[in-house]
């Protein structure tokens, strides 16, 4: 209850904060991530017409919503399933008093920026899933303390699991699901059902498997496989040494023991 209070004041302070922001900079925010997307289908430059120039005229377009119809302020923008490409949006901090964004079901690729929650503090909800963004999961997302939404699912992300995501008290929703992810999973995250971390080879801990049975099966698979290497070794040496010693007496100094029977293996 103390959380929902504290939510709802912030929302309060939020929203009344920022009407003393110039809406010139939503407006430029929205430029600049037309214009650094790669935009296939067309969605984003039919729909993104900025010469209107009227109050709240912003809000019709293709997945903005303002945090009131007749205000140039962005609430959110979701921009899932659009086509669009590209690395992550630019100019986004522009849109200060921003508290969603959906990008997922796209084809964004490259890092998420370290700087995330720098340029978005109060996001309430983040879905970049369904796209092929790579590199690490950035540690200053913990830093988005408002979070609730969280979903990363389907990319290429690499690393751990930021520690620091024990700080984000206020999600409801979290999803790494098939990605490259390695080490153990947080215990603040430990409550989401495995479903959300399943397909990263590499990432352990409750509610998947634990961590020290996980790096015992590791070493147990390396030790075999050096085994079997070093008996396929000898296998080879062996065969390599009877072959040249076979054909090529003469490059060795034997014995006259081992020199009687290369003669006798030659009569045969």
């Amino acid at each position: 209850m103390a959380d929902d209070t504290k939510f709802l004041l912030w929302l309060l302070l939020l929203s009344s904060s920022t009407l003393c922001f110039g809406s010139e900079l939503d407006i430029q925010c929205l430029k600049s991530v037309q214009q650094s997307v790669i935009d296939p289908s067309g969605v984003l430059k039919s729909s993104w017409n900025f010469s209107n120039g009227s109050d709240g005229y912003i809000c019709k377009f293709t997945g903005v919503r303002c945090w009131h119809p007749e205000e140039n302020r962005v609430l959110s923008l979701r921009l899932g399933n659009l086509g669009l490409e590209g690395p992550f949006p630019q100019g986004l901090q522009n849109c200060s008093s921003m508290t969603g964004l959906d990008l997922s079901s796209n084809n964004f690729s490259g890092p998420i920026p370290p700087d995330i929650s720098r340029q978005m503090p109060y996001l309430t909800s983040l879905d970049l899933s369904y796209n092929s963004f790579s590199g690490s999961i950035p540690q200053n997302i913990s830093n988005m303390i408002y979070l609730s939404v969280l979903n990363l699912q389907q990319n290429q992300l690499s690393g751990p699991i930021p520690a620091e995501f024990n700080f984000l008290t206020w999600l409801t929703t979290f999803n790494v699901a098939n990605n490259l992810l390695s080490g153990p999973i947080p215990s603040l995250l430990r409550n989401f059902t495995a479903s959300n971390f399943v397909g990263n080879k590499e990432l352990c801990g409750s509610p998947l498997d634990d961590c020290s049975r996980r790096r015992r099966w590791r070493i147990h698979i390396r030790m075999h496989r050096i085994n079997d290497l070093s008996s396929i070794g000898a296998a080879v040496g062996f065969v390599v040494g009877f072959v040249v010693a076979f054909y090529f007496p003469h490059c060795f100094i034997f014995s006259e023991r081992l020199r009687a029977y290369v003669v006798l293996l030659h009569l045969l």
